[in-house]
């Protein structure tokens, strides 16, 4: 059973899906904070202080990508979005602003629980085992999670030093994406997840000199992902 401390918020403008989110969610032991819109939700954040949030793309006037953007402005709080939306685009956008997963409607509220606690068990517990990495111009601080490229702190969201760190703890290790997904997330996904491939481009573009030539995340085709300190 989940801590009655954890509180959760969800942020949805249809009230039947709140409902079932909230029962499931409550039966699960955390508290529920609900809001309808973003600004309201952003309210919410800044006063209540919410050990994770689930977040609906498709809001009203402002919409689930713009929450996003302007939380991880101010808040590492984790997220988690909804979205009914076919095109992956969308998904894609929110774990790139750093969106920490996703859960497509219609959903299992089993599963939504499911996710909360993968998330929240990562927050709390990581990847991560004491030490540092050194690799060419970067020093990964595992214990610290911090990243630094020549002296320079490079800003990553959990999600990305979490996939980083758990690569270059196993330097020329390939690993699929499934595995990663399994790792990282710690349920299973159905079918094909683009999610993994939003990362690792975004690690690129900000710990790479040149993000189409890279030095440590490497792509090995037709298997997944490995990390390389030969640079």
């Amino acid at each position: 059973m989940a801590g009655m401390n954890e509180v959760i918020l969800v942020v949805d403008d249809e009230p039947k899906i709140v409902k079932q989110a909230r029962d499931y969610l409550e039966r699960s032991g955390y508290r529920v904070l609900e809001a309808g819109d973003g600004k309201t939700a952003l309210a919410q954040v800044r006063h209540e202080r919410p050990d994770l949030i689930v977040l609906d793309l498709s809001l009203p006037e402002m919409d689930g990508l713009d929450v996003c953007r302007a939380l991880r402005r101010e808040s590492d709080v984790p997220i988690i979005m909804l979205t009914a939306r076919v095109d992956e685009t969308d998904r894609l956008i929110g774990l790139e602003l750093g969106a920490d997963d996703y859960i497509t409607k219609p959903f299992s509220p089993r599963e939504l629980v499911a996710r909360v606690r993968a998330v929240l068990r990562r927050v709390r517990g990581g990847v991560h085992q004491p030490g540092l990495i050194h690799a060419g111009d970067l020093e990964i601080d595992l214990q610290g999670h911090r990243v630094t490229r020549t002296g320079e702190v490079v800003d990553l969201t959990r999600s990305e030093f979490n996939l980083l760190a758990l690569l270059a703890q196993h330097p020329g290790q390939t690993f699929t994406r499934e595995q990663l997904l399994d790792r990282l997330h710690g349920v299973v996904y159905d079918g094909y997840d683009r999610s993994v491939d939003a990362h690792v481009k975004n690690l690129r573009r900000k710990l790479e000199l040149d993000p189409s030539d890279p030095r440590y995340v490497l792509t090995v085709y037709g298997v997944g992902y490995k990390f390389t300190d030969e640079v």
